[in-house]
């Protein structure tokens, strides 16, 4: 929240002093809730480029998404690796008791009880889901850092493997066909099929659809309102809105803490149900 303080406050002291634009509060918001080659130093005017890498006609360039992706599997990765070393600890402490608990809720009073027992089988993915967006989220809120799940291209592959991971699902329980099957009710008179197939498919690829659209619209909606209730103290050059906005921010910036984890956990949720309806189209 900082950065993005002084951020809009370097812009209006530019146009104050006529060496800037106009200031135009949407393109300060865009700045900060779309991807970029560089990556912005805290509390300066300077970033650090990033490479562009093109083969093939494709584009491999390493982006400020792409770095905080990293960062969060790094985070993961270091949190598992101090979790392992203590793993022959008879009771969890600390930090570890929370994250076991987190955990066991997810495994007895989600993933079994939306699969089944064989839910067993796709705890890894989910848990890895869960912990994986829970950080790209929180990145977000951290100054000069970004929030890649705010990344359409971010949330639509995350959707993309839990779709693929769905019909995987699915396959491995019945078989390939027996499983395109089950996308259409049975019992249903010959006449309806012509209309239900394609209702069913469409439905079928609604879900992921979804997942991509809940999770980006969420993660961007947060910043830009924070963003937009710091610039009006700007845009309308009075101090006395500060009194007004830094309050609100501050308590959207708390609520955006709370939004992370609920995101996160309503992925997850929503795979591991989707997962339990390939299994058990039945229920």
């Amino acid at each position: 929240m900082s950065q993005v303080t002084a951020s809009v406050a370097a812009e209006t002291s530019a146009q104050a002093s006529g060496t800037g634009e106009a200031f135009n509060v949407s393109d300060l918001i865009m700045h900060h809730i779309t991807n970029s080659h560089e990556i912005e130093i805290p509390f300066t005017h300077y970033a650090i480029p990033l490479p562009r890498i093109h083969l093939g006609g494709f584009d491999f360039s390493i982006t400020k998404h792409v770095v905080m992706m990293w960062i969060a599997c790094a985070v993961l990765f270091g949190l598992a690796w101090l979790a392992a070393r203590r793993a022959s600890d008879p009771v969890p402490t600390g930090w570890r008791n929370g994250f076991e608990m987190i955990i066991k809720y997810l495994r007895d009073e989600i993933v079994r009880k939306t699969i089944g027992h064989d839910g067993d089988k796709y705890l890894s993915y989910l848990l890895t889901c869960f912990f994986f967006i829970w950080t790209c989220n929180l990145l977000g809120l951290i100054p000069s850092m970004s929030t890649p799940t705010s990344n359409i291209g971010v949330t639509a592959a995350l959707a993309g493997l839990a779709f693929i991971m769905i019909q995987f699902a699915g396959i491995r329980q019945y078989g390939l066909v027996k499983h395109l099957k089950h996308i259409v009710p049975g019992g249903l008179p010959l006449w309806l099929y012509p209309i239900m197939i394609p209702v069913e498919i469409l439905g079928v690829l609604t879900k992921p659809f979804a997942l991509c659209i809940r999770l980006f619209a969420n993660m961007t909606a947060g910043h830009v309102v924070i963003i937009g209730l710091i610039s009006l103290i700007f845009i309308l050059k009075s101090v006395w809105v500060a009194a007004f906005s830094v309050p609100f921010t501050l308590f959207i910036f708390v609520l955006e803490l709370l939004v992370c984890f609920i995101q996160a956990f309503i992925f997850t949720t929503l795979v591991s149900t989707f997962i339990g309806m390939s299994v058990r189209p039945a229920h």
